[in-house]
Parts: structure tokens; C-alpha cells; sequence
């Protein structure tokens, strides 16, 4: 394996690829412009389809030197790792089961990566890419957005420092209605992809949207999951993979969760909620209303807490990019991971010490979790429903 590069002394812009996201893709496009927000990198590579047409014309679309469009993946990561000004980081946005190829091949190159979720849709693979990481001292980064927002840094705080006494239950959700329909049939490309087993891995729902809650949930209370006992339903008839799931959730310390993910909850659109229930207090937030969390209390009256309006910790209003009142969502939750990632990538490719606060993104490790989350509530599906230790 080549050494890590350090091209940069002094880095102020890095530079960065793209495997995935070309013409037509949704989430490519989101990653492009979140990054963009801060201007810490700057998109000059890319393997964008495994069309090459597809690739040339977003290349094209993007303004980006023909030279540096490539045919595949490897044939990117060769070439712009024999160019002095070659990418220091990959971003992969493409179906699961492409995912762990393109990160290991990337890391064999000496390319940190950024990787959509979820990581793999093995663990044995996501281990290998840990150890790679790990022994090669590369920094990853799985873009698990929710915990990019203010809101969500500020409560986590408060749990940490002990507002809500010892957390006894978590009741967590995440209902969406686009699958109510088998639009699979209809040529609708992300229900395509994310319907089908082979490029999704053995689950879509819990695979898609659960695996956004046992991450927020984990971020928030640092509880780990000691059991779990999971049903993962189809209702659409004809389709595979499950389009619901509920799934019970026993915690190391005690701690006791629900947790419930739909796509066929007609009325939903993007409906992540979460509430944490303590000895002495609870707290509420709502992704679709991201500015507001809901704070009770024993004996105290509930109150709302405002971003932009009410003091917050420093993390969160590090991350706060906007006045009060002026809503700040989805884009910049996602600006949030990687304006941190990018900080403590140029200070470990300049030689800096990394703090705390350069680690707070969603690290490899989270990724591993989360797929082996995944891996558990179908295991524990399969067999009926019954409970099964993660």
C-alpha cells in the first residue's frame, strides 16, 4: 500500500473525487453542495456512472477538466494518486453493495473516504475496512447527516452532563409514505435500486432509514444495544425487501427503547423523531422542525428551546449558521459533517494534533454499527421475532 499522501504543507482548499452522483442521482448532487456551503474543498475528479457518457456529461455540467473524468473507480484512484495534485478524499454515493470495492480500493490507494449509509451491507466487509483505516492511520467518514444539526449536538450535551438523571427509555421513529406503492414498477430509479437485494443487501427499510436511528440514538445517550428482537414487515405485494419495521431495544445500562421505521406511512413525509425519557427529564426533536427541542422537566414546566434564540453549547453553536427564526435543515446538518471532517483532515494531513471536538462526525466505527444493527434486527426477523444479543 502507498504511504499517506501529503501534498499540502499548508492545506487551505483540499481537493476531492466522486464515485457516483452523476446525471439524474439525488444524492450526489447533496453531498456536491453541502461540501460546497464552506468552501473547504473543491470537487476536481470524478467517476460519476458506470456509463462513461453519463460520466463526461456531469463532468462536463460540473466544469471539470476532461482529464481528470474517469472510466472506473481504480482508474480513478491510480491516476490521481500518481498526480502531485491528486484528490486527498473520496466521496462514494452509490447503491450499497458498490460501497465496500470502491472505500477498499480507495484506502489502498492512501484516499481518505467519505462513504454514504450504510457503510457495507456486510460487517465482515466493514471490518476489513476498519482494520485498513486503522492500520494505515486514514481518516473515514460515514455522512450519517441527523447529527449534524445544532439541535441534536445541544442535546446531546445535556445528556452528557446528567439534565435528564439516568435515561430509562427511548422511543424512537422514523416514518416516510414514497414506498406506499410499488413505484419499483414504474422505472422510479431510487426505488429500483433500494427495493432490490442484490444492490441493497438483505434489508431496505431498516437498511435506508432504521440504521438513521439507531445512529442518532447512539450519538445522543452513548447507550449501547445489548438485545435486540425485531419484525421486519412487506406490505407492498410483490416487493422483497421490508418496507416496515418495529424493533425492541435493550441497553447495556439498563435502558430500554422502541424503535419503529416505515416507508409505507401514508401522511409522513420525513417524519425522524426521537425522545429521551430520564430519571429527572425528558427531551423531544423532530427532524422536519430541526430548530425546536421540547425540554420537560419533574416539577418544572415544560419549555421549547429555540436555536438561534436560546443559549446553546459551544459545539452547537459552532454548527448554527443561520439568525433565529430563519429555518436551517438538511443541507446544513450535512455541511456540519463535513466541515468537521474536512477541518481534521487538513490538520492531519498537515501534521496538527486532532482534538475532541475534530472527532465529532461519524467515524468508520459508526459504520460498522450501524451495518451490524442492520444484520441483527433481519437475523432476528428471520427467526421469527425473537430477541437476539447484538
Amino acid at each position: 500500500m502507498a504511504g499517506t499522501k501529503n501534498n499540502h504543507k499548508n492545506p487551505q482548499k483540499l481537493k476531492y473525487g466522486m464515485v457516483g452522483g452523476g446525471q439524474d442521482a439525488f444524492i450526489g448532487e447533496v453531498h456536491r453542495k453541502a461540501i460546497a456551503l464552506d468552501g473547504k474543498a473543491e470537487l476536481v475528479a470524478g467517476c460519476f456512472s458506470r456509463d462513461f457518457e453519463n460520466t463526461k456529461k456531469t463532468g462536463e455540467m460540473l466544469g471539470l477538466d476532461n482529464q481528470r473524468l474517469y472510466p472506473t473507480f481504480t482508474d480513478m484512484f491510480e491516476k490521481e494518486g500518481q498526480r502531485k495534485d491528486g484528490i486527498d478524499f473520496v466521496v462514494i454515493v452509490t447503491p450499497n453493495n458498490t460501497h465496500f470495492p470502491i472505500a477498499k480500493s480507495a484506502l489502498e490507494h492512501a484516499i481518505y473516504v467519505v462513504c454514504d449509509k450504510p457503510l457495507t451491507i456486510k460487517s465482515s466487509e466493514s471490518e476489513q475496512l476498519w482494520r485498513i483505516s486503522d492500520e494505515n492511520d486514514l481518516l473515514f467518514c460515514v455522512t450519517y447527516t441527523y447529527t449534524g444539526y445544532p439541535m441534536v449536538k445541544h442535546m446531546k450535551k445535556m445528556i452528557a452532563d446528567g439534565e435528564l438523571g439516568t435515561i430509562r427509555f427511548v422511543n424512537a421513529e422514523y416514518p416516510q409514505e414514497w414506498l406506499a406503492k410499488p413505484i419499483e414498477k414504474t422505472g422510479q430509479k431510487q426505488s429500483i435500486w433500494r427495493t432490490d437485494p442484490a444492490q441493497s443487501g438483505a434489508s431496505n427499510c431498516v437498511g435506508d432509514i432504521g440504521s438513521h436511528i439507531e445512529n442518532m440514538v447512539s450519538y445522543l445517550t452513548g447507550l449501547n444495544i445489548k438485545s435486540l428482537c425485531a419484525r421486519l414487515d412487506t406490505f407492498v405485494e410483490g416487493r422483497i425487501l421490508d418496507d416496515n419495521a418495529s424493533i425492541l431495544v435493550d441497553y447495556d445500562q439498563g435502558a430500554k427503547g422502541l424503535y419503529w421505521s416505515s416507508q409505507i406511512a401514508v401522511g409522513h413525509d420525513n417524519g425522524l423523531r426521537v425522545r429521551i425519557y430520564g430519571s429527572r427529564g425528558s427531551l423531544e426533536w423532530l427532524q422536519e422542525n430541526p430548530n425546536y427541542c421540547r425540554v420537560s422537566s419533574l416539577r418544572q414546566p415544560t419549555e421549547i428551546i429555540s436555536r438561534g434564540r436560546d443559549p446553546m453549547n459551544p459545539l452547537a453553536e459552532k454548527a448554527s449558521r443561520v439568525p433565529a427564526g430563519h429555518p436551517e435543515g438538511y443541507f446544513e446538518a450535512f455541511a456540519n459533517i463535513y466541515s468537521t471532517f474536512i477541518t481534521a483532515l487538513r490538520k492531519k494531513i498537515s501534521g496538527a494534533p486532532l482534538s475532541d471536538e475534530d472527532s465529532d462526525y461519524p467515524d468508520i466505527q459508526d459504520g460498522l454499527q450501524g451495518v451490524k444493527f442492520i444484520e441483527k434486527c433481519v437475523q432476528s426477523s428471520q427467526k421469527g421475532a425473537v430477541w437476539v444479543d447484538f
